[in-house]
């Protein structure tokens, strides 16, 4: 880890000293994530309500520019020219190299197939079969850590080897004993876990950016 992403997880605990405790569960997060990226995989996201928010924020924090610029390898804007000289130009200036990652609760219409065909509990089960493979991780958001849904997305996950992150609360729930890593966050109360959940991710979305990028 470099010594600039490592601070961006002291600053971390200087604001929020409640979430020392989760301060190794983080770094092992970053790690799985960060070797996976490494390796061409994908980040798949999950949750439920204010989870499934927290899903599309994080991929929308991976996807482009956080808080670093993200240029796009010069190889890659070779090509986009060859492809079409002025349209390769204009876009190998205002793409952004991406943080390879997928919400899982953005496809309502296949969503909505799933509940209807077969069964709540398998909308993110289905996806992660899918779209998921060997080498990719899976990150689950849930409070409890007792979401069905969330459940059978880790279950699928290490089936067809993938790692799996839990983002719960303090008691981790079922989904502690699925994951390989999970950051029990702290709260007496969904909106306070919740609450939680939010500096934890940004954390981990800057700590990743600064690594692959800065």
């Amino acid at each position: 880890m470099k010594s600039t992403t490592s601070l961006i997880l002291d600053r971390l605990i200087e604001r929020r000293p409640e979430l020392a405790a989760c301060r190794e569960s983080i770094a092992e997060a970053y790690r799985l994530v960060l070797e996976s990226q490494q390796n061409s995989g994908r980040l798949l996201v999950c949750g439920n309500g204010g989870s499934a928010a927290d899903s599309i924020h994080i991929v929308g924090e991976l996807i482009k520019s956080f808080g670093h610029p993200r240029p796009l390898p010069d190889p890659l804007k070779q090509k986009l020219k060859q492809a079409h000289p002025e349209l390769g130009e204009r876009l190998s200036r205002s793409l952004q190299n991406p943080i390879r990652a997928l919400s899982l609760v953005s496809e309502a219409a296949l969503i909505t197939a799933i509940v209807n065909d077969t069964s709540a509990e398998v909308i993110f089960a289905q996806q992660v079969l899918g779209q998921g493979q060997a080498g990719d991780v899976l990150l689950g958001i849930t409070t409890s850590g007792a979401s069905k849904n969330v459940l059978n997305a880790a279950v699928v996950a290490k089936a067809i080897g993938m790692k799996v992150i839990g983002l719960t609360g303090p008691k981790g729930g079922t989904l502690k004993g699925l994951a390989d890593c999970t950051i029990l966050a702290p709260g007496s109360n969904t909106p306070e876990i919740q609450e939680s959940h939010l500096p934890i991710y940004h954390t981990l979305c800057l700590m990743l950016e600064n690594e692959l990028f800065a």
